[in-house]
């Protein structure tokens, strides 16, 4: 992959996405446990789509991102029916890394929070590496 420059990419950068509970997002249901209560799996996926959400328009053409490392304290149980918010702030960028501060509330609760790691490649050699159709 060419060197993209990454001008476009500056710590700062948000996004915050919700989710209102189901049944399927429950621990139950995602395998994680057997309580019906918001599974960890699904709080991993909200804060990862905030951290995509909050780079996407400044990616260049042809470039993504892959998630590489996460730490996630899941605080606080989430029942079905409550909405909850993830919301991701880059933090630093070093070259390709990127590193983000997540939270997850529902209702002014810390839910979960964390870091997310994220690494910038070229989607469609990704995707030809890892053996499937762009």
């Amino acid at each position: 992959m060419q060197e993209q420059p990454d001008h476009a990419l500056t710590p700062g950068l948000v996004a915050r996405v919700e989710l209102t509970v189901t049944d399927a997002d429950t621990a139950q249901a995602v395998g994680s446990g057997d309580v019906p209560v918001l599974g960890t799996p699904r709080v991993l996926a909200l804060a990862e789509a905030a951290t995509v959400a909050a780079t996407a328009r400044h990616l260049p053409a042809g470039t993504t991102t892959v998630g590489t490392r996460v730490e996630l304290d899941h605080r606080a149980a989430t029942p079905v029916g409550r909405t909850v918010v993830a919301q991701a702030r880059l933090t630093a960028v070093d070259r390709r890394r990127l590193t983000f501060e997540v939270a997850v509330t529902e209702g002014g609760q810390t839910v979960a929070e964390g870091r997310v790691e994220r690494v910038m490649v070229d989607r469609h050699r990704f995707v030809e590496r890892a053996g499937g159709a762009s």
